[in-house]
């Protein structure tokens, strides 16, 4: 599953080039012309956000707070590119909950370079971890998808972890009893199957995401 970016700017020029090598670079990219436009897609879908300021009509900024003060889209992270790179505006930009503040003109290379950075980091952070619209709170054990709590058991919530974590890493049954289950409990390789099974139940849309290598083993495909 490729990362999927959203461009927001008004420059249509600028909006293709970034199209262009955003999905030579392997991200899935959809563009909009203003702030209005974005109300017309499901922002959630989208693992980041680049953001021009300056639009006509509802600014980049307004737009960010907009999209920070929801609890279905605030974790998505973004990044601001725009001409207004004063002090007083990059503090601004960070305030609204801005990833990072590119400065118009840039260098392609260094806008592919910092979406790569933020992508790497948006993944999981010391207590919650985001996946879309599926949201874990790591210390409060509290996992949401589209805003509605999910009801896991202590196990369910500790497979989801590991596995959302390691994204891409395969794990064995013996590895997941060992990293999950208490050392002093028996586990059979069928208890992991039947909990992997009523957790992909539990997480509706993603449940594909939770892949099951023959002859190998689970592995959450996130990227």
């Amino acid at each position: 599953m490729k990362q999927r970016i959203l461009v927001v700017d008004d420059e249509h020029d600028l909006c293709e080039i970034l199209r262009f090598n955003l999905e030579t670079a392997g991200y899935e990219v959809v563009v909009a012309y203003s702030a209005e436009e974005v109300q017309a897609h499901d922002v959630t879908r989208f693992q980041l956000i680049l953001l021009d300021v300056m639009m006509p009509g509802i600014s980049g900024f307004e737009l960010a707070r907009q999209l920070k003060s929801s609890e279905r889209t605030a974790g998505i992270p973004i990044i601001f590119l725009t001409a207004k790179d004063t002090e007083e505006d990059t503090l601004h930009g960070f305030e609204l909950g801005a990833d990072d503040y590119v400065a118009k003109p840039f260098s392609l290379r260094e806008v592919l370079a910092r979406v790569k950075v933020v992508l790497g980091r948006s993944i999981s952070h010391a207590n919650e971890i985001r996946f879309h619209n599926l949201y874990m709170d790591v210390q409060s054990r509290r996992v949401t998808l589209n805003g509605q709590d999910v009801d896991l058991t202590k196990t369910e919530f500790s497979i989801l972890h590991l596995l959302l974590t390691h994204q891409g890493h395969i794990f064995t049954r013996s590895e997941l009893i060992e990293q999950v289950w208490p050392a002093d409990v028996v586990v059979s390789e069928r208890t992991v199957d039947v909990n992997l099974t009523r957790l992909r139940k539990k997480i509706g849309e993603y449940a594909s995401c939770i892949c099951n290598k023959t002859g190998f083993g689970y592995y959450f495909e996130g990227v």
